[in-house]
């Protein structure tokens, strides 16, 4: 089956996050925390035609994900959502034209269906999202979920044998403790608001891999509190995965059937 969605990742991280998701007819923008020039060069780089960007997605509005936001909409018409919430959590953003949906909803855009799921955060009404398109040998099926501290009913019903899984893998729990966070920047980063850890990840791996799942790629990762190479070991470990290279920043089953690998801040990469 040739795949009918492609995911490319700009940038994943507290500096900054930006993902493209191509369906069939457009593509959709998930978050723009980047500079315009820099998401430009950085789709570029990667072969991904903006213009067909027909909707923007904004997941929460903490600054890493929409720091990019105005200065992208001098230059673009199409549609941008959000949840009301999100829509009004910053005042250069609810001078946006919103298009509202609820964290529980469904939309389309680009020859997808796009389903949210409510995540936990510490912020007002954050989401997750799954994307569809295509029936029966055609269909294919893409997971988004970052800035979360615990996964929903909803989220595991959504996220579950998606072909591509883009899920938070944000710290280790030790390099988190020991590390230079102050106590109270520790307890909101490991609280049930803040970024689930590499075992937590792990742990939810076992319910969401499924047949059908290809690639599991761990996103959000703390520059301080983790490496690609830690998180990937800990998802690989739950999923019977071995290191497919020397640095085991990717891994992959015996089989084949599934690769699991690390999204970065600063190297854009796409999943097939």
């Amino acid at each position: 089956m040739r795949p009918q969605m492609h995911l490319h990742i700009l940038a994943s991280g507290s500096k900054g996050n930006a993902t493209v998701v191509e369906g069939p007819t457009g593509s959709v923008l998930i978050d723009d925390g980047l500079s315009r020039r820099e998401l430009m060069r950085r789709a570029d780089e990667l072969g991904v035609d903006m213009n067909r960007v027909e909707c923007v997605v904004i997941t929460h509005e903490h600054s890493d994900h929409v720091s990019g936001l105005t200065v992208f909409c001098n230059r673009y018409e199409g549609r941008l959502v959000a949840t009301a919430g999100t829509a009004g959590g910053r005042k250069y953003l609810a001078e946006l034209p919103f298009e509202l949906v609820g964290n529980s909803d469904e939309f389309e855009a680009g020859g997808m269906r796009i389903r949210t799921f409510p995540t936990s955060h510490d912020v007002v009404d954050p989401f997750g999202l799954r994307f569809d398109c295509g029936e029966g040998e055609n269909a294919d099926a893409i997971g988004y979920c970052t800035d979360t501290g615990e996964l929903s009913e909803r989220a595991y019903d959504l996220l579950y044998n998606v072909r591509i899984l883009a899920l938070e893998s944000n710290h280790d729990a030790r390099m988190l403790d020991t590390g230079p966070y102050p106590a109270y920047l520790k307890e909101r980063v490991a609280g049930s608001h803040g970024h689930l850890s590499n075992d937590q990840a792990a742990e939810a791996l076992r319910t969401l891999v499924g047949l059908d799942t290809e690639t599991v790629v761990a996103m959000h990762l703390s520059q301080e509190n983790n490496r690609p190479s830690v998180a990937v070991r800990a998802l690989a470990a739950a999923m019977g995965a071995e290191a497919a290279n020397d640095t085991f920043t990717e891994a992959r089953t015996a089989d084949g059937r599934l690769t699991i690998c690390a999204a970065g801040q600063d190297k854009p990469m796409t999943i097939w």
